[in-house]
């Protein structure tokens, strides 16, 4: 064989190659894509991102329970003795101040998740108590005695209009 031949050979075989190579990444990606489409959201989850809450039928003192993200979001309306004493008070075992866990004194906005095994705390009296393990938070959310060893978490929201607020958009 020629040695024309030979490179001829070499030339076609490293055309040969990368052709191979292009359109099998090209068959490895396509096959690939509605793999990684199926891990986007789904539409029903996409609509449960964001809760709306009319705060306009909760009356000083009282609280309102709603879905967020499958989980229970507590909206307690606190008096003017519920703020002053919350404002007086760090919390117990995870301290943290009022005013970092409210946007209006008089609006608390917590995911009422127990924050030791995840079980729904009950409103009594001043605060919350968690009856699973005997978890007891005050009126801010914050852990006062139990297993728990966290506040229950405060979830992104915004005021939208003076009685209106959106959970799930900071």
């Amino acid at each position: 064989m020629a040695e024309s031949d030979a490179l001829d050979d070499t030339g076609r075989r490293e055309f040969l190659v990368k052709v191979t190579s292009v359109v099998g990444g090209a068959g490895a990606a396509a096959a690939c894509l509605p793999f990684v489409a199926s891990m986007n959201p789904s539409a029903d989850l996409l609509a449960k991102a964001n809760t709306e809450v009319d705060l306009s039928g909760i009356p000083e003192g009282g609280m309102h329970t709603v879905a967020w993200q499958g989980k229970p979001v507590f909206v307690l309306h606190r008096s003017e003795e519920q703020i002053k004493a919350m404002n007086l008070s760090n919390g117990g075992l995870d301290p943290e101040p009022d005013k970092q866990r409210v946007k209006q004194p008089e609006w608390l906005v917590v995911i009422g998740v127990c924050t030791h095994m995840g079980c729904v705390p009950n409103k009594e009296g001043p605060g919350w108590t968690c009856h699973c393990h005997g978890s007891q938070y005050d009126d801010s959310g914050r852990i006062l005695r139990g297993p728990a060893p966290k506040n229950l978490e405060v979830p992104p929201y915004r005021f939208v209009a003076a009685n209106k607020i959106i959970i799930g958009q900071a």
